[in-house]
């Protein structure tokens, strides 16, 4: 490939120039997307995207530039545009980079699957979706059923001055159906396996046949139908379990971020906003319960917040957050982690060739509990409470402190059952009193990866691949309701 080459002769030349360390990525991606409401088709498109970019540190100060253009001169071009960027990033340099010593790797990663959804026919696509369509729409209240089908399939290539050189494949797909009813100004809707566009794995067509979509469909329906004539959640503290693609949002936006170290550190408070589990913290701040284990795991075959190696070309790696319920870890980079005198996580990841790479999340994953505790069992053991399912909106602050979250359904638990439906169901609480309230989660037969293709941070934005593992969990004393007005 020429441009290895290219790249590879461009980081010597930059090492010559003075530069302390400098590293390249090339990425060949394609995309595709497919959106049906109704009876039609609303979006369809597949998209290639070519290029590289160029990382300098240069006396403590980084620079950046990258390029779609694949040429040997523009490859150079690049390079000078970038160590003149760290050149003059150092007139604001405030503290030296310092690098930690990860080791540099040449290896290759590959993720596994067994049928490329880009050669799968597009009718056969569509019929999936038509087919489920159909069910959802069986019902005229049902006035929008829509389904979604994404894939991405990616070549990356990095290299460093220090010698590493790894090449990864990367093969993720996902899909989910949406129902919405509405009846005399009452609007409901009910989606499948999850909210915002369903669930997403680092797999191939074979997973959004295993998530059984026209199986799913009546259900999805029936569903949404009987929200037009259910109770609104009743306001209150109570006992509140949620199920594992809730929860796992609830990880996402109170333990993910906030243990990212650039936002504890005031690096991202600008736009992406700060954390409340500032370094001072580390190892002695209750995060919560002492039933709360979060690891941070990159290692997770078949998801689509796992990697070989992260835009560093550290290694992937499984490490601890919180431990029965004490905070005592980061997600760290080669830059960030030498402050706390580590070496870094793996976290580093940019969302294209053209962004600079960012602390983002891997896998953020909840460990089951007790191993044959089930989700009825859960039920069963409540005497009062609320059990809500499926995201429907949420709201945190900037230190990832205040939260707000609302979902698609609930059900009221009365003597260990589940009895009325209630509509518009919402929480709200202060994460570390939220998870300190957490008393039993469900065990591994339970628990499942929810991948999220769309985190946002930093600025320019950047949207990233992220997951999520979590069982059913139960918290005490949570307040709850229904939006007013």
């Amino acid at each position: 490939m020429e441009i290895k080459g290219w790249l590879r002769a461009a980081l010597e030349g930059l090492r010559r120039a003075g530069a302390e360390y400098a590293d390249a990525r090339f990425l060949d991606c394609a995309t595709e997307s497919i959106t049906v409401r109704n009876e039609q088709v609303a979006a369809l498109s597949r998209d290639r995207d070519r290029g590289f970019g160029i990382r300098v540190l240069y006396r403590g100060s980084w620079g950046f530039a990258a390029s779609a253009e694949l040429a040997e001169p523009e490859v150079e071009a690049i390079a000078e545009r970038a160590l003149e960027i760290a050149k003059a990033s150092r007139l604001t340099q405030r503290r030296p980079v310092r690098l930690d010593d990860s080791p540099p790797y040449v290896d290759t990663y590959r993720t596994e699957f067994e049928l490329d959804p880009f050669i799968v026919p597009l009718d056969k696509k569509l019929e999936l979706l038509f087919s489920a369509l159909k069910v959802l729409r069986r019902d005229p209240r049902v006035r929008l059923a829509e389904g979604t089908m994404r894939f991405f399939k990616t070549y990356k290539l990095f290299l460093s001055s220090d010698g590493a050189e790894i090449a990864q494949e990367f093969l993720e797909s996902g899909a989910g159906i949406q129902a919405t009813a509405i009846q005399d100004g009452e609007v409901q809707r009910r989606s499948y396996p999850n909210s915002f566009g369903g669930n997403f794995a680092a797999r191939g067509y074979e997973f959004v046949e295993s998530l059984k979509l026209v199986e799913n469909a009546e259900r999805v329906r029936e569903e949404a139908l009987a929200l037009l004539s259910a109770d609104p959640c009743p306001a209150g503290k109570t006992d509140l379990i949620l199920d594992s693609s809730q929860l796992g949002l609830q990880i996402h936006e109170s333990c993910g971020h906030p243990s990212e170290l650039d936002r504890a550190l005031g690096m991202e408070i600008s736009y992406a906003g700060g954390s409340f589990l500032t370094v001072d913290k580390l190892r002695k701040f209750r995060y919560g319960s002492r039933l709360v284990n979060i690891y941070a795991d990159a290692t997770l075959p078949g998801s689509i917040g796992s990697f070989g190696y992260d835009d560093e070309g550290v290694r992937a790696q499984r490490f601890p957050i919180v431990e029965e319920g004490l905070f005592v870890g980061y997600l760290t980079s080669r830059e960030t982690a030498p402050i706390l005198g580590k070496r870094s996580g793996g976290a580093m990841r940019a969302a294209s060739w053209s962004h600079i790479p960012l602390i983002r999340m891997v896998n953020i994953n909840l460990e089951p509990g007790e191993e044959d505790l089930s989700l009825e069992d859960l039920i069963a053991d409540t005497k009062d409470g609320i059990f809500m399912a499926t995201n429907k909106s949420w709201s945190i602050d900037d230190l990832r402190l205040n939260f707000q979250f609302g979902c698609e359904l609930a059900w009221e638990i009365k003597h260990g059952k589940r009895t009325r439906l209630l509509k518009n169901p919402l929480y709200t609480g202060i994460t570390p009193q939220f998870w300190g309230s957490c008393d039993a989660i469900c065990g591994r037969k339970e628990w499942k990866l929810w991948g999220l293709p769309n985190c946002g941070k930093g600025e320019p934005p950047q949207l990233m691949h992220v997951a999520h593992g979590a069982a059913p969990a139960r918290f005490r004393g949570i307040e709850v309701g229904a939006p007013r007005g």
